[in-house]
């Protein structure tokens, strides 16, 4: 099983990032996937998850209306699109899967002017 997060990066408040992540090692169509992100010196935090389809999305709390979770069931990649960033959405974020219960590597997401 092997997942792979892209895209993380530097931003300014209220500017956006879209997150990938890539793959594979299981049948990626079958499961459903989550982001979750950690902040510095904190623990895991849920951010959202999507069904097998795409068709069903949740979000926390603290992102509902800013992010937006899809998927390519064809490219066997996960998304995250942030918008409106916030200071308070730095952290490491990372791509995992309700099948295998892996977690990728992370990608950084630094939000500071």
């Amino acid at each position: 099983v092997q997942l792979v997060e892209s895209g993380g990066g530097l931003v300014q408040p209220g500017g956006s990032l879209r997150l990938s992540c890539a793959a594979s090692g299981f049948t990626f169509s079958s499961a459903w996937m989550y982001w979750v992100r950690q902040a510095p010196g904190k623990g895991l935090e849920w951010v959202s998850r999507i069904n097998t389809g795409g068709t069903t999305t949740y979000y926390a709390d603290s992102v509902k209306g800013r992010f937006t979770i899809s998927r390519d069931n064809a490219k066997n990649t996960l998304y995250l699109q942030m918008n409106s960033l916030k200071p308070e959405d730095t952290g490491l974020y990372y791509c995992a899967d309700t099948q295998t219960g892996s977690f990728g590597q992370g990608t950084q997401v630094t939000v500071s002017s």
